[in-house]
């Protein structure tokens, strides 16, 4: 056993970088002075402000401000909600737990539904009428009911002005610099990217890469909906950020397809390769020109009657660096423009949020479930504090529905608040109840508060449990106004919130969500639906947006432990992607004859002959492909420019397809789970 962590140099003030002191300070600043607002206000529970201000201590200007608004906008919901069910139903327990039990799985349900603010506000809107109606039935008069309401909002909007003023006053890195160093790492990155599967060398790394990639790109439209609320000059200019997005998402799609065709070509020129690299050593230059890279590339163009597949590969590779030259030159656009320019690049709509109903569903069944079932335990034992339970439980359900692991989510809760128990009881039994005065306890709590910060920040491995830590604190010193001290209340109440958590930890067990073999099923089948939409004569989803929600529902299983999950879904999605890119570039296509046309339109039917929703048909894949090889040789016969054209376009759908022969059963994932 090591004692490093005793060491004056391994302290946590020692370690803490400037930035990290500014950020501890600030959020410990702010949790103080709501909670002396609160006190001033005289608000009864005013630990609820000081736990407003640790919700929405975000390290960036537009993280907090996001936060707050959904947070405003999820408490003022949340209270009308309590309001109304309440003021109706107080006097029918029976009724009363039916309604908030529906609000709380309403809440779930739509928070599954979206992400970010839209999902937090909802979230919000959930467990603030929790925590307003379970600590309001015992009221008589409706004029206390609207008393509690008034101060619990109060007080979530005391911590979220404090969290706000004490940014203004410590402010930290900039959401605009740091989106625009972040989009410039991603450029680079996908040059890394892509002269990492480009190579004729297969590395074992390939498919993780990729995952990544998709991830870090579809992360970058977290920072940018961050930088829109920090500064109206993001804002001006949000479909620019919202087009580069896109770009980003279209290289990594022609990096995967370039790979595909490299994989299907026996003997490619050694000469190609030399251009590939040079070309990207061009292209990672700031100063890099259309011309000089043209130059570049005409090394390794096809002759006259070169080989189609030759054409075909070399075509894309121009694509995807006249690409990556028009994202670079937005960005420096971007980066140089003042607050008043304005940019029109082509219209894109926004990243697509793919949904999974069934999944949002279920755990409004769950939530519904596990409240009316404690609340018939409650009504039952007349347990004075099962409305304290109860708020956690609705808590812990509404919040952590949506997230990756619930399961690990909630037992990390269930630890944090069993530490707590004996944290608070030592603090408020050892030192609370010799203290008088609020500015006194102000001298121990900001020190301690600081001091969890850092550990949050340097602690990456345990920074889940001292972000909850701190969230919680508040509640279980119940640090009230004024002061209570009963021994009685004071563990009763710490055993109703470890209950809560313990009552949905069970819920989330017997309930379980999906496992990830079912999820990736689910996505599957979606992404050959949408795919066959694609084919149709008037699509519904537009080709960049198809495109942003299969990366989507790739990354929802990025953090999946299950390999077999995580590949299926990425190889269905790349080679659906790529055969949707070929399907768009073939109706695109002015054929110079009627007999090419035939052969174009011939392929686009083939493709609807190998795909269903519920899995692939490899007679007619084996056909198609056959079909594919015999329209190539038919093409090649005509010694024209066009049909080469064709013909390379067609090699390209073929090496896409290929991949599919390599597609499990539909019950193969299923006999995984």
């Amino acid at each position: 056993m090591t004692f490093n962590w005793l060491v004056w140099r391994q302290l946590p003030w020692m370690k803490a970088t400037s930035g990290q002191w500014r950020y501890a300070l600030r959020n410990g600043i702010a949790m103080c002075l709501a909670l002396s607002i609160a006190y001033g206000l005289d608000l009864d529970e005013p630990y609820w402000a000081m736990t407003s201000a640790a919700v929405v201590s975000f390290p960036t200007v537009g993280g907090v401000i996001s936060k707050s608004l959904g947070r405003i906008a999820g408490s003022l919901l949340g209270a009308a909600a309590a309001l109304l069910i309440a003021g109706h139903t107080l006097n029918e327990p029976w009724l009363f737990s039916f309604a908030i039990a529906a609000w709380l799985a309403l809440c779930t349900w739509i928070a599954n539904h979206y992400q970010n603010n839209v999902a937090y506000a909802f979230s919000l809107a959930g467990y603030t009428a929790a925590i307003i109606a379970f600590s309001s039935v015992n009221v008589n008069e409706i004029n206390s009911l609207w008393d509690i309401t008034q101060a619990r909002v109060c007080e979530v909007i005391s911590g979220i002005l404090c969290g706000g003023f004490m940014m203004m006053i410590l402010p930290s890195t900039s959401d605009g610099n740091t989106l625009i160093k972040s989009l410039n790492d991603m450029h680079n990155r996908l040059l890394e990217h892509a002269g990492l599967l480009l190579q004729q060398e297969t590395t074992a790394n390939v498919r993780t890469a990729h995952e990544t990639v998709i991830s870090q790109i579809l992360t970058m439209n977290l920072l940018r909906i961050q930088a829109f609320w920090s500064h109206y000059r993001f804002r001006r200019q949000n479909n620019v950020l919202n087009y580069v997005l896109h770009q980003q998402l279209r290289l990594t799609s022609v990096i995967s397809s370039l790979r595909r065709m490299l994989l299907n070509w026996q003997d490619p020129p050694e000469e190609l390769f030399s251009v590939l690299h040079q070309a990207l050593i061009m292209l990672s230059q700031r100063n890099c020109d259309k011309y000089q890279l043209a130059q570049i590339l005409q090394r390794a163009a096809p002759g006259k009657d070169g080989d189609y597949r030759h054409y075909a590969f070399w075509h894309r590779l121009r694509y995807f660096c006249w690409v990556y030259l028009n994202v670079s030159r937005w960005l420096r656009q971007f980066e140089n423009a003042d607050a008043e320019t304005r940019f029109y690049p082509p219209a894109v709509p926004a990243l697509a949020r793919y949904t999974d109903s069934a999944e949002a569903s279920w755990s409004a069944l769950r939530t519904f479930t596990v409240i009316i079932l404690g609340c018939t335990f409650w009504i039952n034992t007349q347990w004075d504090v099962g409305g304290t339970a109860l708020t956690l439980t609705a808590i812990a359900c509404v919040l952590y529905s949506a997230a990756p692991s619930p399961t690990g989510s909630i037992t990390l809760l269930l630890k944090t608040l069993l530490l707590l128990s004996v944290f608070s009881f030592v603090v408020k039994f050892g030192l609370m109840v010799q203290i008088s005065m609020l500015w006194q306890f102000i001298l121990f709590l900001l020190p301690l508060l600081v001091t969890l910060q850092l550990c949050k920040l340097q602690q990456k491995n345990l920074a889940g449990m001292w972000g909850q830590f701190i969230v919680f604190m508040g509640s279980f010193l119940a640090v009230t106004n004024p002061p209570t001290y009963d021994y009685q209340s004071f563990i009763n109440g710490n055993l109703a919130r470890v209950c809560g958590v313990l009552l949905a930890w069970i819920a989330f067990q017997i309930l379980r969500p999906s496992s990830d073999i079912r999820k990736s099923r689910r996505h599957i089948r979606a992404l050959r639906r949408e795919f066959l939409d694609q084919l149709g004569r008037h699509p519904r989803l537009s080709e960049s947006r198809f495109e942003s929600q299969i990366y989507h529902r790739i990354s929802q299983l990025n953090t999946s432990q299950n390999e077999q999950a995580r590949v299926w879904l990425l190889r269905w999605g790349v080679v659906l992607l790529n055969c949707s890119h070929i399907a768009w570039q073939l109706r695109d296509w002015k054929a110079a004859s009627s007999d090419l046309a035939a052969i174009r339109d011939a392929s686009l039917r083939g493709l609807q002959c190998i795909i269903s929703e519920r899995g692939v048909h490899h007679d007619s894949l084996s056909g198609t492909l056959d079909a594919l090889n015999t329209m190539i040789a038919e093409l090649l016969a005509r010694h024209t420019d066009d049909a080469t054209q064709l013909a390379g376009i067609l090699w390209r759908l073929f090496c896409s397809l290929s991949q599919l022969k390599q597609a499990l059963p539909e019950g193969a994932l299923a006999g995984q789970q």
